[in-house]
């Protein structure tokens, strides 16, 4: 790592999952820090997880790492990283449809902010692994715990419990 830059990783993270434990590792290892936001996307469903679960969840997961720090975040994402005084967004990448969807957000953050977007790529072992494939599967009782890391699969099965 050369240079020690603030960067932000922004995602709803409901629930929190190994696709992301590998970005966000990834990225402090060549940023140096990392501020995790768990933001509130209105455009989606109400999730499983309230946002302070979720902050929680995604802490508990990440304690083991240094450079990461994860809060919660409402609003713009750009704005997010500007208040953290984050010198660009990392997002990762599974598919095609992901590359349409945020290389359409990158050049919207970057036209309207000056933030620059960084992609990076889970390895191939966890770039199948969606957030919503995580819900679905333990909302119908299976087993998710080889997706998630150990806090969220105990707040998986907790909740399923219900």
């Amino acid at each position: 790592m050369a240079t020690q830059q603030v960067v932000l990783y922004p995602g709803s993270f409901d629930p929190f999952h190994l696709g992301h434990l590998d970005v966000a590792a990834q990225a402090a290892s060549v940023f140096g820090s990392v501020v995790i936001a768990v933001m509130h996307n209105p455009e989606k469903p109400s999730g499983m997880f309230s946002v302070e679960e979720r902050v929680q969840l995604a802490k508990d997961s990440t304690a083991h790492l240094a450079g990461i720090r994860v809060e919660a975040h409402a609003g713009l994402a750009v704005e997010a990283a500007k208040k953290v005084g984050a010198t660009c967004i990392v997002k990762s990448l599974r598919s095609a449809t992901d590359f349409d969807v945020e290389s359409q957000m990158a050049h919207t953050n970057y036209t309207v902010s000056g933030v620059r977007t960084m992609v990076l790529f889970a390895l191939p072992e966890h770039a199948y692994i969606s957030s919503r494939f995580v819900r679905e599967i333990a909302h119908y009782g299976g087993d998710a715990s080889a997706m998630v890391t150990a806090p969220v699969a105990k707040a998986l099965a907790s909740r399923a419990r219900r």
